[in-house]
C-alpha cells in the first residue's frame, strides 16, 4: 500500500466521523430508538471509519499510536457481524464521545502526511 493510499483511508476516516457527528448535533439518544434511518446511517459511517482504519498499513498505524486502531476496527467487526445485536447506547457513546478527539487527530495527521 502506498502513502497515498493510506492519505486517502485517513480521509475516508474523517470524512465518515465527520458525518456521524454532524449528523447527531440536533439528535437526542432516545431518536435513536424511533428513527431506524437515523440508525442505519451512523451504523454504516462508523463501519466505513472501521473499515478504513483496517486498510491503513502497519507503518503508519506503528507511526500513530494515538490512533485506537485496534478498537476502531473491532467496533467495525462488531457492527458487522453482530449486526442483530448492536448496542445503541455504545454507538452513541462512541459518537459523541471518541470520534471528537479522533477527529482532532486525524485532522492533524492529514496535515502532516
Amino acid at each position: 500500500m502506498t502513502q497515498h493510499d493510506d492519505k486517502i483511508r485517513l480521509q475516508h476516516m474523517l470524512d465518515n466521523a465527520l458525518e456521524a457527528v454532524s449528523l447527531t448535533q440536533s439528535q437526542k439518544r432516545t431518536d435513536l430508538e424511533h428513527e431506524r434511518t437515523l440508525e442505519l446511517a451512523l451504523v454504516r459511517l462508523i463501519e466505513i471509519v472501521g473499515e478504513a482504519a483496517a486498510r491503513i498499513s502497519p507503518e503508519v498505524q506503528a507511526k500513530y499510536p494515538s490512533i485506537p486502531w485496534k478498537q476502531i476496527i473491532g467496533m467495525r467487526n462488531r457492527l458487522i457481524h453482530g449486526y442483530d445485536q448492536v448496542d445503541l447506547d455504545i454507538l452513541w457513546d462512541t459518537i459523541e464521545y471518541d470520534l471528537p478527539p479522533l477527529i482532532e487527530d486525524l485532522e492533524k495527521i492529514l496535515e502532516t502526511e
